[in-house]
């Protein structure tokens, strides 16, 4: 609204909406901020204990690697490597949290395909390495999922936040003069009206 208007009631009542509906935004826009500020405070706690999970399973897993290389040797272990089935089973879908669309990861890999090799000329330790590093594969699933979310909160937040302020410290103050301007002239213009029909009535009286 532009604040030359003219100072009529009309005027007036225009520019209280807008002061509400303003006041209106800034609450919805303060309240969608603090549910996504929560929401990726929570995911930063759950990617820190997924990292360290990550950390923990890779050294396992590198451990196990090594007892099989040991076992069978290395170049065994490289042509058995092959026979793993090349991953195609990662499908991605979306949740919405106030409006901001967050990724889940799923692994639908079959089932039945798991070891992908014989188990003639291998053994436990080769089991126990793949075993392991298909809990880094899926902890890392998990991790991009969650890394992701919160990138897209942030941004959302930070957006978020711009536009509260605006309200906050531009709009707001802004339909608030208005309104006490406007509020002001009319008063103003009142009191000299009563004042021009006092003088009449009294010209008027005999």
């Amino acid at each position: 609204m532009d604040i030359t208007l003219f100072p009529t009631k009309s005027n007036l009542i225009k520019a209280k909406n807008s002061l509400r509906l303003s006041k209106q935004g800034y609450m919805l826009l303060d309240k969608k901020r603090n549910v996504l500020i929560r929401e990726m405070m929570e995911l930063i706690e759950k990617a820190k204990r997924i990292q360290s999970e990550i950390d923990k399973t890779f050294s396992e897993a590198y451990r196990a690697l090594q007892a099989a290389n040991i076992m069978f040797g290395i170049n065994t272990v490289g042509r058995i490597s092959y026979a793993i089935p090349v991953e195609d089973g990662i499908k991605i879908r979306f949740r919405s949290v106030m409006g901001v669309e967050l990724p889940l990861v799923d692994d639908e890999t079959d089932e039945s395909l798991q070891y992908g090799y014989g188990f003639f000329r291998t053994g436990i330790a080769l089991d126990e390495a793949y075993k392991k590093f298909e809990s880094v594969k899926q902890l890392s699933l998990k991790l991009a999922e969650i890394e992701n979310s919160v990138y897209r909160l942030a941004a959302n937040v930070k957006k978020t936040q711009k536009r509260a302020n605006a309200l906050k410290n531009i709009m707001i103050p802004k339909y608030e003069e208005l309104t006490h301007m406007i509020q002001n002239a009319l008063e103003e213009k009142e009191r000299e009206e009563f004042s021009r029909l006092k003088v009449i009535k009294e010209m008027s009286a005999p």
